[in-house]
């Protein structure tokens, strides 16, 4: 018998969801667990390939103050779906945080984010985009209180962040090396 969830109790339901799940292993063995219900996210990577740059955003992160960290990190533009396609999504959330409207996008993987605490699945997207696709300012106060700032940064120099260890954000980590892989000469000295 393959392992499976016995019960759920759910032990806060806001803005995140908490469960509780106990989990029968396939030789019987049951373990209590703890689950972040989290659902289905979207991240996207918007660059612009003619001025070799990426748009990337940075908000107030209450885990990363929590962890003694600093108050935000540079990211690629994310959140959750809202019944909706990965895509739109997407879209949707490139739009609102930084102003951009995208066009065509390039898959890159749909992955667990945090396999061992959350159920969270997010797929990543790369999408190229022009000083014509602005549509607004992005960033400002969101509907859910968040103040999001929008950076436009050289892709040579988040390269080279990343090779620093100083771009920390896993997903966008992941999205600046997709781009790096698949389009090596927007990284090459002009």
């Amino acid at each position: 018998m393959p392992a499976q969830i016995g019960g759920v109790r759910v032990v806060h339901d806001g803005w995140a969801r908490f469960l509780v799940a106990e989990v029968i292993q396939a030789d019987g063995t049951r373990l209590s667990r703890e689950v972040e219900d989290h659902g289905r996210a979207v991240c996207v990577l918007p660059y612009d390939p003619e001025r070799r740059v990426a748009t990337l955003v940075s908000q107030v992160r209450a885990a990363l103050l929590y962890a003694g960290g600093p108050e935000s990190i540079l990211e690629a533009p994310a959140g959750l779906l809202e019944d909706e396609a990965p895509e739109e999504g997407a879209r949707r959330e490139t739009e609102e945080e930084a102003g951009l409207r995208l066009g065509p996008f390039d898959p890159v993987a749909s992955a667990w984010t945090m396999p061992g605490i959350s159920t969270e699945r997010m797929d990543l997207f790369l999408a190229s985009y022009s000083r014509a696709d602005l549509v607004s300012q992005g960033g400002g106060l969101k509907s859910d209180g968040e103040t999001v700032t929008v950076h436009e940064l050289p892709l040579s120099e988040l390269a080279s962040m990343a090779a620093r260890g100083v771009l920390t954000d896993m997903k966008t980590l992941v999205l600046l090396f997709a781009l790096q892989l698949r389009r090596p000469e927007l990284f090459a000295k002009q």
